[in-house]
């Protein structure tokens, strides 16, 4: 049986606690990794490798965190994501909250993309196909 919405969140707390030095009252569910937790680059292979050992999962590079997508000249023009990099963006990250960001798809916002949220979103779908 796998674990509720709130233990996988527990969970995650613990992790992202653990690996980015934060309290967990500031690991809440809206909070972004990089703006609200400071997360560094090298803080991003910590929790992938953090969350595989916690929750017994295998994270294919790029899966959780689509950084191939933004990085592509082909889905970004005038630092503005083009409407065929927005839609590989939802295919690469459908455990992500896209509705700010199809607002203002800007080039900077994009790490708002990766929140605490979209953590919780994407272990629940991993253990679903476990």
């Amino acid at each position: 049986m796998n674990p509720s919405r709130d233990e996988v969140f527990e969970k995650i707390r613990d992790v992202l606690t653990d690996a980015l030095g934060v309290d967990d009252e500031e690991v809440v569910a809206e909070a972004t990794l990089q703006g609200d937790l400071g997360a560094e680059s090298i803080d991003f292979l910590d929790m992938v490798f953090r969350l595989e050992k916690e929750f017994s999962i295998e994270i294919p590079k790029g899966e959780l965190f689509a950084d191939e997508v933004w990085n592509n000249p082909d889905y970004v023009e005038n630092d503005m994501v083009t409407p065929a990099g927005l839609e590989k963006f939802k295919e690469a990250m459908p455990h992500a909250d896209f509705s700010s960001f199809e607002q203002e798809p800007h080039v900077s916002k994009i790490p708002d993309l990766s929140t605490v949220n979209t953590i919780v979103n994407y272990v629940e779908s991993k253990l679903a196909l476990a």
